[in-house]
């Protein structure tokens, strides 16, 4: 068999597996090929994967459980896949969190460019305020002082207007004081390196903070989002959660 109908054989037994909600088994699938064909092999069948099938694989694992996807996704890649991941109803993020972590600070990567990626896709800054949904009163304290103190120590925050606005500002924490490999980074990185990045993800932020504070439940102002696409919802352990409906839009969408 040729080398790519091997890669489809892999392609169509990755996503059935997914779909059977096999998780574990995709990615020893993935593995293998890496193992057999090397790393650039994987890299080929992972930009014709789905990128469904990319997150339904990478959100299963961390860095105390690292996947051959995880080490060797790239950032577009990553992006087309982050996007998605809203459609989980992980209500608390905490795959979401331990996905990024494990991906974008890996040792081989530039956390960089793959917010860059995922700034360039629409929903990007959304995925990154779910990632932040947990820290909201951190971040706009970090937004309005350059610290991470608790933001009623230091008046009123920026309007939206005053944040849009607001220019460069040196910092007053270096990158190395929280380099912890986990939210702060991320938020350091956004506000320094990706500032448009940073203030469109604290606006998401701030919008759906609004939400909750009307007593709207996430995904209520978006009733259009209601369809046969999203996938089934999983307070649950890893491998738990899996795409209950799937089809070739998602994929169009990206």
């Amino acid at each position: 068999m040729s080398s790519n109908n091997q890669h489809l054989a892999l392609i169509t037994k990755t996503t059935s597996l997914i779909a059977a909600g096999d998780i574990v088994g995709a990615e020893s699938a993935l593995s293998e090929l890496a193992d057999a064909e090397g790393d650039n092999a994987l890299m080929v069948v992972l930009d014709q994967l789905a990128p469904k099938d990319i997150l339904a694989v990478m959100r299963e694992y961390d860095e105390s459980k690292a996947s051959v996807v995880n080490m060797l996704v790239t950032p577009e890649q990553f992006a087309r896949a982050m996007v998605l991941e809203k459609q989980y109803k992980d209500l608390t993020h905490t795959h979401l969190r331990s996905m990024v972590n494990a991906v974008i600070f890996r040792d081989d990567a530039d956390p960089v460019e793959f917010l860059t990626a995922i700034g360039d896709l629409d929903g990007g800054a959304e995925a990154l305020a779910n990632y932040f949904a947990e820290k909201w009163s951190r971040i706009e304290a970090f937004a309005c002082t350059g610290t991470f103190d608790a933001v009623e120590d230091y008046g009123p925050t920026l309007t939206d207007d005053e944040l849009l606005a607001s220019g460069y500002v040196q910092p007053r924490i270096d990158l190395d004081e929280v380099a912890d490999r986990d939210w702060m980074q991320m938020a350091w990185l956004l506000r320094y390196e990706c500032r448009d990045l940073f203030i469109e993800t604290l606006l998401v932020l701030r919008a759906k903070a609004r939400a909750f504070d009307l007593g709207l439940e996430e995904g209520d102002e978006s009733p259009a989002e209601e369809d046969d696409g999203k996938f089934e919802t999983s307070e649950t352990d890893r491998g738990k959660a899996t795409p209950a409906a799937r089809t070739s839009d998602e994929e169009s969408a990206i």
